[in-house]
């Protein structure tokens, strides 16, 4: 008994429109599950401002610990710790936690500003063994902003602005 091409396609397969809509529906499941995985701005920023404070902090407490200056530095999209050693000056040793470090893209470090004046020299801070100073910055990505600030004790905060 022949079959017809008509026989083999008949009650068989999917047509266009149900092949279309099928695509639909896994475009938006992509869609939807790639918003929820990647997180929004803010908590972005929040997490890069909350690890920045605690390396501020941190190289404060040396500082004050190995009696040795410590700056920090920002320029573009990254920055960096430097140590003062008397026998080359400032320089950058990064094997440890104060090492530099980029900053996610599109996010920015702006306002520096030292016992209430904006910082000569660009966004740059100096830690001194032998006291904290005051100091602010902005940290943004987009939108979303918040500050970095330092009392003159060194506790290091961070405010979403108002």
């Amino acid at each position: 008994m022949p079959i017809s091409a008509r026989g083999i396609f008949n009650g068989r397969g999917f047509t266009l429109i149900e092949l279309l809509v099928v695509l639909l529906i896994m475009g938006i499941a992509a869609g939807l599950i790639g918003a929820i995985v990647r997180p929004d701005d803010r908590a972005l920023l929040q997490a890069e401002a909350e690890r920045l404070a605690q390396l501020l902090e941190l190289a404060a407490e040396e500082s004050r610990l190995t009696g040795k200056r410590i700056a920090w530095t920002a320029e573009g999209a990254q920055y960096r710790f430097w140590r003062w050693r008397d026998d080359v000056g400032w320089s950058e040793e990064g094997d440890d936690a104060l090492r530099a470090r980029r900053l996610p893209a599109g996010m920015a470090i702006t306002d520096l500003r030292i016992e209430a004046k904006p910082a000569p020299g660009g966004l740059r801070l100096e830690f001194d063994p032998h006291g904290a100073r005051a100091y602010d910055f902005r940290l943004s990505l987009g939108e979303a902003s918040f500050s970095v600030s330092a009392s003159p004790v060194g506790e290091v905060r961070i405010d979403a602005p108002r």
